[in-house]
């Protein structure tokens, strides 16, 4: 039940941050250094906050990742490693496949790279329509 609750924080924390960012780039130059620090701090929560997902089911006893053939074991430390590295690889598309989700993970990745997929195109869009209105 605990872990429910916090994982239901952590998706709204995820979903406050794009409301924080997508409200600071309509009002700003979208190119400044206030704006690249908001992508980055976006990004970061996203890894973390995907990342924490992860862990939640782990520590919960759910297997959602596997390394190798085997579920992700070791200490609270060694599972949020993996937890936020297997986020961070997913996030940014790169998929190297020695951590693999199953059931559950699996639609959380999806949904997590897909998010990691279309950031970039949303950033340059913006960019060129913010461009093309001067």
């Amino acid at each position: 039940m605990m872990g429910l609750l916090f994982g239901v924080v952590v998706a709204v924390c995820i979903f406050m941050s794009f409301n924080i960012m997508i409200r600071a780039c309509m009002q700003r130059n979208f190119l400044s250094y206030e704006t690249v620090l908001i992508i980055t701090f976006l990004y970061l929560s996203l890894l973390v906050g995907f990342g924490m997902i992860f862990l939640i089911f782990t520590q919960s006893g759910v297997n959602v990742l596997y390394e190798g053939s085997l579920p992700v074991e070791g200490s609270y430390l060694d599972r949020l490693y993996t937890c936020f590295y297997f986020s961070a690889v997913t996030l940014f598309s790169v998929g190297y496949g020695d951590i693999i989700p199953v059931g559950y993970g699996r639609l959380i990745a999806v949904v997590e790279a897909l998010i990691g997929y279309v950031l970039p195109a949303v950033f340059v869009a913006r960019t060129v329509i913010g461009i093309d209105k001067r």
